[in-house]
Order: C-alpha cells, then structure tokens, then sequence
C-alpha cells in the first residue's frame, strides 16, 4: 500500500486588504516533503499522524508540500497555482497510490479560485482514479462545495473550537480511507445546510452537549463520522453557511437524515449559540467590577490576526489609557516598526513611542505612549494549540500606570498565556488582560481568568453577521433573513 500525503491551505478573509504571498506561507510554514522530519503544528500534524499510522502497517509514504499562511486576505493566483501544481506533480511522480490524504482548511480562496480546496480534490481525483481513497481535514471553519464532497471519499473538519482535536480527527480520517481502501467499508457522505451564518464556542453550553451528541452517533448504526462544519464568516464565496457532514457505511440515506437532524438541532439553539459581545466601555466596566483574585480576560475579537485583521488596533488600549486604568497587560500587538525602534534602543530604554495603528482605519489612531523596554527576545514563542508558534523579535514594553504591552514582529493571534510570561510578565498579578484572539485564547488563558469577556471593538473583524456586505453568498441565511428555509 502507497499512501500520499500534503497539506496546503489559509483561512482567507475576503474583505482583508492584506494579500497573500508566498512570504506568507514561508513566515508560518513551507516545507518541501519533510514536514514530518518537523516539530508539528496545527496543521502539520496530521501528516505526522498519517505517517505513522501508515507505517505501522508497513505502508510506504510520499510526502509532498507542507505550505499554510497565517489568516489574510486573498491569495496570490500565481502562488496557489504554484503549490498546487508542486501537489500535482509529487502525486504523479508517486503513482500508483492507495490512498491520499490532505491536512487543508477549508476557506481558501485565491485570485480566480472561490474553492481553493475542491478545485485541488478535482484534480488529484482526475490522476488516482475512482478506485483510490481520497480524503481531506478541514479546520471547522471551512465551506463546504459540491466540488469538494464529489471529489473526495471522505472530509472531516475539526469538531472544537479552539482547535485542540486536529490529530484525532486525523487519525478519524485515516481510519475511514483504510477501510475503503481494505474494502471493510464504504464511506458515502451527506451534507445538511443549515443557512446559518454565526460563530459558535464548542467550550460553553449548549455547543459542548452537540459536540458530544455528535460525537455519540460515531460508531452505531453504521455512522462513521459527524462534522459541523461552522463555516468563515468573513469569507465571501457561495458556500459560506454553516452545514452537518455526516458519512455513513454504504447508506447515504441514513447519513442524509442524521445530518438533517443534527442539522435542524443547532438550527433550534441559534439564539442560544449566538456570540454574546460587549462594547469596549461595558466590559471595562464589567472587568472594573470584578471581585476576583484573578484576573479579567478581554478578548478583543474583531482584531484577531487569525481571522485576517491586522493585530495592531488601538481600540481598547486607548480607552484604558483615557480611562485611566492601571495594571493591565495587552497583547500581541504586531508592529514590526516599533519593534524595531525598541531593539535599537536596547532594555532598560525610556522613550515615547508610537504604537499600533498604521494598517488603516480598522486598526484605529496610533497611540503615543511613554514606555520602558522591560525585554527583547530576538525569537519569541508561544505555545499554540499542538506545538509552538513563533511571533518573531518581539518586545516587552511598559508604558505608565503598569500598563504592560506585548509586540510581535510575525503577525499571530494570542494563542497563550506564555506569549505574555515568556518575558517576565506576571499575569497573575494583573487586574485585565486584553488579548487579540476570537476564541483560540480560551484553552489557555480559562485556568487563569477570573472572567472571560468578548469585546466588539470596532476593527477589522465583524459579528454584526445580518449586515456583513456579502455579494456571492448564495441563498438566505439567518440571522439576515428570519426564517431562510421558508425563504429558499
């Protein structure tokens, strides 16, 4: 048995002005046939699951591109053309093969190309043939094409969100080609649009029951995988609702009417699901208010770098800052700039710098601040999810009142306390702490919060979902429309 396998993929946001290049994907990560030779990550990892899993079994394995660019707006025709032709013609050199396996996203769209992923899965079918497994790992939020399921066997998405479940739902996947390819099984797949378009924390109630009542219908009843694939909500492409992929064992009815229930479940929960967000004052206010020990955590979602925004809006800074409050940490702001200007100037530099702001109106003004440089770290790290993420030289600055700010020179979310500590910060001792992150914060940051609060600033990252521009959407969704099923 021959398997291939390769990942490629970004989570584009199509209304971001930053593109992406290949400097992207070499910044977060770009290997050539070796990324299991490599420390994993969220998206490499399942490579190393399949290799090993592959080679238990005497399997021999080709390995091709290993290409992921942090989230930004639309890729590079030239660049997408290039990785996936790099795919292609490893796929060929290694015919025949049994099985193909893709660690993807799910939401990448490049110049001419709405479905990065299906127009990939449409050409690597065109070479193994109908008789091949072919799968692929998608993270959750992810748009589910036709081009997708007609050209794979099987496609399973991350069911948590943050994403702490990417090599078992390997392993999920591995499992179900196997037994295609062994002839144990035969996956058929079902998908129920939900037309929805939300956010939805697998972490809290009512999400972290239908994870689990997911989870439950695997293995009976000749289920063999359940995914709720939530969807991107600031992607606009046709396929941009929410939808329930459920494969069965040779009973694509079956898998149909599972998905339908599933799917009419979360449909019934939307109201409860729907992100709870306050404004910047509300939560200052309510962060103020707290009794706690621990402290606050702020999460300043609409300027997520893993959602495309560019991590450096002053929105929620300059409001602590004309507010007066004191002992707050913040981070990661991405500013190569005024990195730069405190490695020049060295640890122990006191000067006015300005901070944050400079890539347009949803990063908001900069902000001039008198500050210390408390640190430099010439290759700075945080933990993420299922490996170390790198932010690049970043500094430790403190501006009055022990306002501690974190700032990064390689754009990244806040996945980690340790992206804080790493430089001598001590969050336990802090009253706020604001960080730049959607959700993938919460795993890590929840054992240390008092409370967790999720700030609407306005930057480049949007929830008003019913107002988003979308011009390519196809179909009704709620919550623009009330009722899309009887508007269809």
């Amino acid at each position: 048995m021959k398997v291939f396998i390769a990942c490629l993929g970004t989570e584009t946001n199509t209304f971001s002005p930053l593109p992406t290049g290949e400097q992207g994907f070499a910044e977060w990560m770009l290997f050539r046939g070796d990324a299991t030779r490599r420390p994993e990550n969220l998206f490499s990892g399942p490579l190393h699951v399949w290799r090993r899993a592959a080679e238990a079994q005497q399997a021999e394995v080709a390995e091709s591109l290993s290409a992921f660019a942090q989230t930004a707006g639309i890729t590079v025709r030239k660049v997408y053309e290039g990785f996936r032709d790099e795919i292609l013609a490893d796929l060929k050199a290694a015919m025949p093969v049994d099985m193909v396996l893709l660690s993807l996203h799910g939401a990448m769209v490049a110049d001419g190309y709405d479905d990065c992923e299906g127009d990939l899965l449409e050409k690597i079918r065109t070479i193994v043939g109908p008789m091949a497994a072919v799968g692929a790992e998608l993270d959750l939020h992810c748009s589910i094409t036709e081009k997708m399921l007609s050209n794979a066997d099987a496609l399973v998405t991350f069911k948590e969100y943050p994403h702490v479940d990417s090599n078992a739902r390997a392993q999920e996947l591995y499992d179900i080609l196997l037994a295609k390819q062994q002839g144990s099984a035969r996956p058929v797949m079902a998908v129920f649009d939900t037309h929805m378009i939300s956010l939805w924390r697998t972490p809290v109630e009512p999400m972290a029951s239908f994870v689990r009542e997911m989870q439950a219908c695997e293995g009976r009843d000749r289920i063999l995988s359940v995914s709720f694939a939530h969807g991107f909500p600031m992607q606009d492409v046709p396929d941009a609702t929410a939808k329930m992929v459920v494969i069965a064992d040779g009973d694509k009815a079956k898998a149909q009417a599972l998905a339908e229930k599933l799917g009419r479940k979360i449909w019934s929960l939307r109201e409860q699901t729907a992100p709870k967000n306050l404004s910047i004052d509300a939560a200052l206010d309510r962060a103020l208010g707290h009794a706690g020990k621990r402290p606050v955590v702020l999460a300043d979602i609409t300027d997520n770098p893993g959602g495309g925004a560019a991590g450096d809006a002053t929105f929620i800074l300059r409001r602590i800052v004309e507010r007066g409050i004191e002992n707050v940490a913040s981070g990661v702001y991405w500013d190569p700039m005024a990195v730069r200007f405190c490695c020049d100037a060295g640890e122990g530099a006191s000067f006015d710098l300005r901070v944050g702001g400079k890539c347009g109106v949803t990063s908001g003004d900069p902000l001039d601040l008198h500050v210390t440089v408390k640190r430099i770290l010439t290759d700075a790290a945080q933990p993420a999810l299922t490996g170390s993420l790198s932010m690049g030289p970043s500094v430790w600055i403190q501006a009055d009142g022990g306002r501690d700010l974190v700032l990064n020179s390689l754009r990244t979310q806040t996945f980690h306390p340790g992206a804080f500590e790493q430089f001598g910060i001590r969050l336990a001792d802090k009253a706020m702490v604001v960080v730049k992150s959607t959700q993938h914060f919460h795993a890590g940051f929840a054992p240390i919060a008092g409370d967790i609060l999720y700030v609407e600033a306005p930057g480049a990252m949007r929830s008003d979902f019913a107002d988003i521009p979308f011009q390519k959407v196809r179909g009704p969704y709620w919550p623009r429309v009330a009722d899309p099923f009887a508007a269809a």
